[in-house]
């Protein structure tokens, strides 16, 4: 369940990436003191073993020897702070004539030979100092060695590599002649071990800290980014029980997941819309349908109450009959809405004029005008579209519809032309208008304006919002402005398409 979890994933990778990134920088800088400081004890080695081949003064009036002295000055010659033959120990230690001796000696070191006898203070403990380095050298059968040298130091076979190697707690540095003898200089390096286990310790107490500090912090990130994902999961369980009002907080409205969640809560908003108005149109199909269902059982129960005359049984026939017919244009009104909504409803594409499709409905309408003692004027002027005619014709019909049901008196005009690219036809009224309130609601189905749009007037509330469903399958728009007591203006505008 663990590994299954976004939240421990995250936690885990950026562990494992912390703790690889720690331990190479740690070992990295661990290699890189240890090399450092070995390189300083070998430095002072090679310092000790290019200071055993100087040598040494006699005590006066001994004769010398030719041997290492003169070779020494043959193969480094002279130079500043030393004089010719004689190479104190104390002046070869200076930083002047330090570099120079290293050179030369370092070029020529498989030149020098031990001379065939070894001098009486060589292996002295005048060759020791505070450093504590020490020297052992065999020739022949012979060894020299310092004071402090260890007494279990053997000595290096001639396959042995040379140079500088670690011996246990010792570091020395090997050097063979080309006549067999050999020299080692070393020194304890106790203390530098111990200089490296505690810089061990350091950096790993320090690569602990820092990778406990790593994972908390981790952790509070991922925790903080998994906390949208709660919520949505906590938000959606709440939907699905049935309340459709919760909203996911956006508290991450600047993140990915702060999207995320605008787009859900979106999503829910119309989820919730869509509920409320199919319970609505239940309900309102529900009221529609109880009315006229009432009628005809009341007829017939008085009919079938006791014995009638025929003129009352016709009677109670034709008020069944309208009824009948009320529920049936009810009925088909709302299977072609369903089927705008589910896009089955089948359209003609052809190209046909606006103006004389509404010449057309105007002529179907007049005589309701006319009874009415309304008047009509037009301005209509061709507007080509593509789409059903005869289907924007009943789009046209119900806005005129509308506008004689609501203009007690007064002129309803229609206007056709081409406006920004858009077909467009206007119906405008001078009736009773719409509230602002109910303006918004005026498409939706079965909604009716009170006591002005009462079902008395024959409309069953769903005029309108047929009308809007043809008009968005045409790709168009319809939008209304009114104000009471002033009139009311419908405006459909259809796309002209190639």
């Amino acid at each position: 369940m663990i590994f299954r979890s976004i939240k421990w994933s995250l936690q885990l990778w950026h562990g494992i990436i912390l703790l690889l990134v720690l331990a190479g920088f740690g070992y990295t800088a661990f290699e890189l003191q240890r090399t450092r400081e070995l390189r300083r004890v070998d430095q002072e080695l090679q310092d000790r073993l290019a200071l055993i081949f100087t040598p040494r003064p006699r005590p006066a009036g001994e004769g010398r020897r030719p041997g290492l002295g003169e070779r020494a000055d043959e193969l480094i010659g002279p130079g500043p702070g030393r004089r010719e033959g004689n190479f104190p120990s104390e002046e070869f230690g200076t930083n002047q004539n330090r570099r120079p001796l290293r050179a030369r000696f370092g070029e020529r070191m498989r030149d020098l030979r031990l001379p065939e006898e070894l001098p009486p203070n060589f292996g002295a403990p005048d060759l020791a100092d505070e450093s504590g380095i020490y020297h052992v050298i065999w020739r022949r059968e012979q060894r020299m060695r310092s004071s402090d040298a260890p007494e279990d130091l053997e000595r290096p076979k001639t396959g042995d590599a040379v140079g500088p190697r670690t011996r246990g707690l010792y570091r020395e540095y090997v050097r063979f002649t080309p006549r067999g003898d050999v020299i080692v200089v070393g020194r304890s390096i106790a203390h530098e071990l111990a200089e490296f286990r505690k810089l061990s310790l350091l950096l790993l107490g320090t690569g602990a800290g820092i990778l406990a500090l790593g994972l908390v912090g981790g952790w509070f990130v991922a925790s903080r980014a998994m906390r949208p994902i709660e919520s949505i999961s906590s938000t959606a369980l709440k939907i699905a029980s049935g309340d459709l009002s919760q909203r996911i907080p956006q508290g991450e409205t600047e993140s990915e997941l702060g999207r995320v969640v605008s787009v859900l809560n979106s999503t829910f908003a119309r989820l919730e819309s869509a509920f409320t108005q199919q319970l609505r149109f239940t309900t309102d199909v529900s009221h529609e349908l109880r009315t006229p269902v009432a009628v005809i059982v009341s007829q017939t129960q008085l009919a079938l109450g006791r014995e009638r005359p025929a003129a009352e049984y016709r009677q109670t026939l034709e008020a069944c009959q309208r009824a009948a017919q009320r529920m049936r244009g009810l009925i088909e009104s709302l299977m072609q809405l369903a089927r705008l909504d589910g896009g089955q409803e089948h359209f003609e594409r052809k190209w046909f004029d606006l103006a004389r499709v509404a010449h057309d409905a105007l002529e179907l309408i007049e005589p309701l005008a006319h009874e009415r003692g309304l008047k009509l004027h037009t301005e209509l002027t061709t507007a080509q579209t593509q789409g059903d005619a005869e289907r924007i014709s009943q789009v046209i019909v119900n806005l005129l519809t509308n506008a004689i049901h609501y203009t007690p008196k007064g002129a309803i005009t229609v206007v056709t032309g081409v406006e920004n690219n858009f077909a467009v036809v206007r119906v405008n009224d001078t009736g009773i208008g719409i509230p602002p309130a109910d303006l918004p609601r005026i498409f939706d189905r079965f909604y009716r304006v009170e006591k002005s749009r009462s079902r008395e007037k024959g409309g069953s509330g769903l005029g309108l919002a047929i009308s809007k469903a043809i008009v968005t399958a045409h790709s168009g728009s319809i939008e209304a402005v009114s104000e009471v007591s002033r009139g009311t203006t419908v405006t459909v505008r259809l796309p002209i398409t190639g």
